[in-house]
């Protein structure tokens, strides 16, 4: 796809993304924190269009912002798109105001972002930068915050020239971007093990927990309107002279009116009800069912309004006749059905609805568990998952519950779904967290890979200080948001911050000829994340941050593998550059002969070299035959005018000849051995997923989106089954055929075909028109929607 027909895209996309922020601003059903959510998503999308209106924002380049260089890291929309805005361009934070009121009048600059980042650079604030080093009372949240931090090492360490260097190159954005680190009173904390979110961020999503609006509505009802209505019957009750009011068999009203007599004390008793449901009016809002214009509530409450304020002389009636007769009626419907108040039918109607909601609120248990994460550093993890299991007992700060009195009791467990928000930051290893579904996904395996690259990228760092440093930065830096790049750019580089570079001047030089401290240990490292995504997450293909880590530690590691990225088909660019080749020829060697070579006729290492062509797009060398070979393949979808369709069948075939990095890991990495261990196992849980997610009901969309990920995990338990013994894979097609919908008949005797020995024609059948290839992509309707 060219830059041509991406263009007028954008906008459309945007504004698309703003329409639906809007919508749900605006839906019924959503709650304030989803509104609240909508409504900063809508803030980004208009800040997004307005900067490509304005010509302020490129999209696809990695500089999309026109007045702000490659290393700065930006604010980024869903999809890749830019805001305008650098993340680290925001106001000063509580912290920084205290510390720029105190600042010097002669400090210069021409706001106070610039004068306080000039003051970081004077004797005064380089000791406070020194101390935080020294100390690690620091935190780096976003990348450019270490950048004065870095300064002030390279100076003390001798390197002044790296130092101004780096300033001069910092200094046009001083004004605008915050280079220091938040500071913080405890040291943030080490270790070999990983965390899903720190502590500070469970107890934070743990306090965001709400009550939905319903059942505050019924417990406010319950607890505040409820007893307000009874003393306000009493009230009515109090000024019948005679029998009460009543309705009979027949719905007729008996009994004597309301308003014929008045107590000594009425007039008290009704100011002081007045004032009480004012205060729960403005409190709670009078809502639900009692506030209906023609509730009893509502009648006894108006009727009340219109009683004068003083006793105007003996005999005056409180109520005109109509009134009473209002009041009358209203009063017979809840005596009838609740009793008289105080009455031993009434006081057992409400203790059987205060007992329906006398379980405590989730948001009341939420904040005793976020009270307990609250005893542990908030920039590290639970060491254990004992705060999280412990009941409730006489230790925890227990409040009451809004507009009612009873506390927690002792003994109280918390529900399942809260424990699962606080044990997100339950410290621990990888295979561990995997174990217990705290990592549930390779996206969020990505996440949280970066805790243990950084550590062993500080390894090449002697320093201390300097180690902890780069080991913050590394952390901040993965957690940018990629940006929608075209013209086959990649995203940046942590070698492309200036403070980074600048950092290379104090790593650890290894003797000539031999590897650095951290390469074995990098190399050790991916083999152990490799086989732990293939083993937890059998039926996905390795998600692009984890492709991006797994890059950074076979460099680290000086393999220089060839893994390549899933493209998105909508912004496909029309080529590959050259380690796709190079990582489907991999795929061709180790696979030759293999169920999956047959399966997918994919092409010989001979046939590879005898068809090399390059080409050069846009600056790079781009595999001219691989892309051809995948536009080839992908006529097996069909043809048609969708472009994004298109793209999606030649990107299917271009992750089936590279096995998407599956084949590249597994020889490199020298895991033949014990995949054959385990495929077997593997290879039947992508099959027992696949049928499951395809028996799953859902709409047109989400089945057609379900298909393409069957396909994928079928693609992968073929790769798996390469390394099974063909007794294993006639079982398995054994079990398949047993458990199967009848829909995917076509595929497993297409399975079966390839096992027999036969192969498929181009278009995708078997030879003997018993079956056919499964792939996820088609140009049209596909074939398994009948």
């Amino acid at each position: 796809m060219s830059d041509q027909a991406f263009s007028g895209g954008p906008q459309r996309y945007a504004t698309g993304q703003l329409s639906r922020a809007l919508t749900a601003i605006t839906r019924a059903d959503a709650n304030r924190a989803d509104r609240k959510r909508a409504e900063a998503k809508a803030q980004r999308w208009r800040t997004v269009l307005d900067g490509l209106n304005t010509g302020r924002v490129r999209v696809g380049s990695r500089t999309p912002v026109a007045d702000l260089p490659v290393w700065v890291t930006l604010e980024v929309a869903h999809g890749g798109f830019a805001t305008g805005r650098g993340v680290s361009e925001a106001p000063l934070t509580e912290d920084e105001a205290r510390r720029y009121a105190a600042l010097p009048a002669q400090v210069p600059g021409s706001n106070p972002r610039e004068r306080l980042n000039l003051w970081y650079l004077g004797d005064a604030g380089q000791a406070e930068l020194r101390e935080a080093l020294r100390t690690g009372h620091y935190r780096i949240d976003i990348p450019e915050h270490a950048a004065l931090l870095t300064v002030v090492l390279l100076l003390d360490r001798g390197f002044p020239e790296q130092a101004l260097d780096l300033i001069a190159e910092l200094r046009p954005y001083f004004s605008r971007l915050r280079f220091t680190p938040t500071f913080d009173p405890v040291a943030r904390p080490g270790g070999a093990l990983v965390r899903v979110a720190s502590v500070g961020q469970a107890a934070d999503a743990l306090r965001a927990v709400r009550t939905p609006e319903q059942l505050t509505l019924m417990r406010t009802t319950l607890e505040v309107w409820t007893p307000l209505y009874d003393r306000l019957v009493a009230l009515w009750c109090a000024t019948v002279d005679g029998d009460l009011p009543r309705l009979d068999s027949t719905g007729a009203v008996t009994g004597d009116h309301p308003g014929a007599v008045r107590p000594a004390h009425w007039l008290g008793e009704r100011a002081r009800w007045l004032k009480d449901f004012a205060v729960a009016r403005d409190e709670f809002g009078f809502r639900g069912r009692h506030a209906h214009r023609r509730s009893n509530f509502t009648r006894l409450y108006e009727a009340l309004l219109t009683v004068p304020d003083k006793h105007n002389g003996i005999g005056d009636r409180l109520l005109t006749t109509q009134q009473a007769g209002r009041v009358r009626l209203a009063l017979a419907n809840t005596l009838t059905r609740h009793g008289e108040p105080g009455g031993a039918a009434r006081e057992s109607a409400r203790g059987e609805q205060l007992a329906t909601i006398a379980a405590p609120l989730y948001r009341d248990l939420a904040t005793v568990l976020a009270n307990r994460l609250d005893r542990f550093p908030s920039d590290g993890g639970l060491p254990s998952l004992e705060p999280v299991t412990t009941p409730i007992g006489a230790d925890d700060r227990v409040g009451t519950r809004r507009g009612g009195t009873a506390e927690i009791p002792d003994g109280t467990e918390f529900p399942p779904h809260l424990q699962d928000k606080a044990i997100r930051a339950l410290e621990a290893s990888p295979d561990e967290l995997i174990r217990r579904g705290i990592i549930g996904s390779g996206d969020v395996l990505a996440a949280v890979l970066p805790q243990l690259t950084s550590r062993l990228l500080a390894a090449d760092f002697t320093d201390p200080d300097a180690a902890s440093l780069y080991e913050q930065v590394y952390t901040a830096f993965r957690r940018r948001r990629s940006l929608l790049l075209l013209r086959l750019r990649g995203q940046v580089r942590i070698d492309e911050l200036p403070w980074v570079t600048a950092m290379h001047a104090l790593r650890t030089k290894a003797p000539d000829g031999q590897p650095g401290g951290s390469v074995e240990a990098a190399r050790m490292l991916l083999r152990q994340t490799t086989l732990l995504t293939i083993g937890s997450f059998p039926e996905a293909v390795v998600p692009n941050p984890l492709v991006s880590e797994f890059h950074t530690l076979s460099q680290q590691a000086e393999l220089h593998l060839p893994l390549v990225e899933e493209v998105a088909a909508d912004i496909f660019q029309g080529t590959f550059t050259e380690k796709w080749r190079a990582a489907a020829m991999v795929a061709s060697r180790t696979l030759e002969g293999t169920l999956y070579q047959r399966y997918y006729d994919l092409p010989t290492v001979a046939d590879w070299n005898t068809n090399v062509r390059t080409e050069i797009r846009w600056g790079k060398a781009t595999a001219a035959d691989f892309t051809e070979l995948c536009a080839r393949r992908a006529n097996e979808a069909g043809t048609g005018e969708n472009y994004v369709a298109r793209n999606g069948a030649l990107l299917e075939q271009s992750q089936i000849l590279t096995t998407h990095n599956l084949a590249v890991l597994v020889d490199a990495l020298d895991l033949e051995s014990r995949l054959r261990e385990t495929a077997p196992q593997l290879a039947h849980r992508n099959l027992v997923w696949l049928v499951q997610r395809l028996n799953q009901p859902a709409d047109w969309h989400t089945a057609l989106i379900a298909v393409k990920n069957a396909a994928y995990a079928w693609r992968q338990a073929l790769f798996l089954l390469s390394y099974c013994d063909p007794e294993v894979q006639r079982n398995q097609l054994a079990w398949l055929t047993k458990h199967s919908t009848p829909r995917l008949t076509p595929v497993i005797d297409g399975l079966a075909h390839i096992l027999d020995g036969g192969r498929f024609t181009p278009t995708g059948l078997a030879r003997d028109g018993s079956g056919r290839r499964f792939l996820g992509w088609t140009i049209g309707r596909h074939w398994y929607f009948g």
